[in-house]
């Protein structure tokens, strides 16, 4: 059966099925997104800290020599 064959109310039902298809898949992308940068705003600042260390005992060194 063809879309042209199918009744009026079970092309829209369809239609509607695959709305929500795309505004889950939307949504979960959305989270997924939200996600990836909230674990990148964590690491960056593991990052800034691990390089604040390393520079403080740079100096720490240089002072000593």
């Amino acid at each position: 059966m063809h879309m042209a064959d199918t009744p009026p109310n079970d092309a829209t039902a369809r239609i509607d099925r695959a709305l929500e298809r795309i505004e889950a898949a939307a949504a979960a992308r959305a989270f997924a997104s939200e996600r990836l940068a909230r674990r990148h705003a964590v690491l960056r600042g593991r990052i800034e800290e691990a390089v604040a260390a390393l520079d403080n005992l740079i100096a720490r060194e240089e002072r000593q020599d």
